[in-house]
């Protein structure tokens, strides 16, 4: 049987998604995706510039990996007031999974997070003539399934921990949380970016690709895992791992 959609509930959800604090929240994503984008794209060119064999070097792959993390962190920690923080689109869809964000709200955060990372892509490529804008790559050795599969796994990590981070039952986010979310980000990059890239996100990979050559082989790799992989952490973190806690009229029918 097909579920009719209430048009009135559609085009409440529609205002609510134009909504002055709305515009806000867009645009703290914009910002945010931004900083994060800016700092850990350019952390692969720093190292690039200042290290010959960047690629088989494992001190290049600390620098990115600290980067991410630090710029991960300071990013969900400037945004987390205004829309929550996301920084991600495969955030955004755990989240939209979990029933925290609405269908025409999380597209908007999504076209916000790309706009971001582009602009930031492309404003490292004005600024620094030298260079080109590095995108993310899957090793020789690996598949794209098993690429997909690595970035799934991580994305699931990472959208696992912003769940618990922004769990109201553990009491106020603080700085804590976004100190968690940016520290489980580098230690992903630490452990399978030479193999997938690293991204878990797919506003930067989409970014870099457009801006660095505008060549978007294996860009499905860093789509199609992180979103499947956020939304499996999305609806185990809610209904299994730690479901909703029962309200107070079924807890007396016990």
């Amino acid at each position: 049987m097909l579920i009719k959609m209430n048009p009135a509930s559609l085009s409440v959800r529609l205002e609510e998604s134009f909504t002055r604090a709305a515009l806000r929240s867009y645009l703290a994503e914009f910002i945010s995706t931004f900083v994060f984008v800016f700092a850990a794209i350019g952390s692969a060119m720093s190292s690039r510039k200042l290290m010959p064999d960047a690629t088989s070097d494992p001190s290049s792959l600390l620098v990115v990996a600290v980067a991410n993390a630090f710029a991960l962190s300071s990013a969900v920690y400037i945004a987390a007031g205004i829309s929550g923080g996301h920084v991600n689109p495969a955030v955004t869809f755990g989240l939209m999974v979990g029933g925290h964000i609405s269908i025409p709200t999380a597209m908007l955060y999504c076209i916000s997070q790309m706009l971001g990372a582009t602009v930031a892509c492309l404003f490292l490529r004005v600024t620094i003539v030298g260079q080109e804008v590095p995108t993310h790559a899957i090793a020789e050795e690996m598949t794209g399934f098993g690429a997909s599969v690595v970035e799934g796994v991580m994305t699931f990590a990472l959208v696992y921990t912003v769940y618990a981070a922004g769990d109201p039952r553990r009491g106020p986010m603080g700085s804590i949380g976004p100190l968690s979310i940016g520290l489980i980000e580098g230690a992903n990059v630490l452990a399978a970016a030479p193999f997938s890239g690293g991204s878990m996100n797919p506003a930067a990979s989409f970014g870099s690709a457009l801006v660095g050559g505008g060549t978007f082989k294996n860009q499905a790799v860093y789509w199609v895992g992180p979103l499947i992989g956020s939304a499996v952490a999305g609806l185990l973190y809610q209904n299994l791992a730690f479901p909703p806690l029962e309200s107070a009229s079924s807890q007396a029918r016990v």
